[in-house]
């Protein structure tokens, strides 16, 4: 995903906490699994917990949700 330059400028922010806060906001609402959050914002899984957690972000996590970090994990081990 390529972020132009001016839009990351207006933000006053990095490239990499932009797309941390996109990747909250996914996460926020149900649009990406927690382990998809993670990987858009480029941070370990446990990292991205500890984000949601120092926001009082709750993890919905569910089984639907497992199954799918299952298959983006086999996919991304191939």
């Amino acid at each position: 995903m390529t972020i132009p330059a001016e839009i990351v400028q207006a933000t006053r922010m990095s490239e990499q906490e932009l797309l941390v806060e996109v990747a909250v906001m996914l996460f926020i609402q149900e649009k990406l699994t927690l382990g998809q959050a993670a990987l858009l914002a480029g941070k370990p899984q446990f990292q991205f917990q500890a984000i949601l957690a120092s926001r009082d972000i709750p993890i919905h996590y569910d089984i639907p949700e497992y199954q799918e970090d299952l298959k983006t994990i086999a996919r991304l081990g191939s």
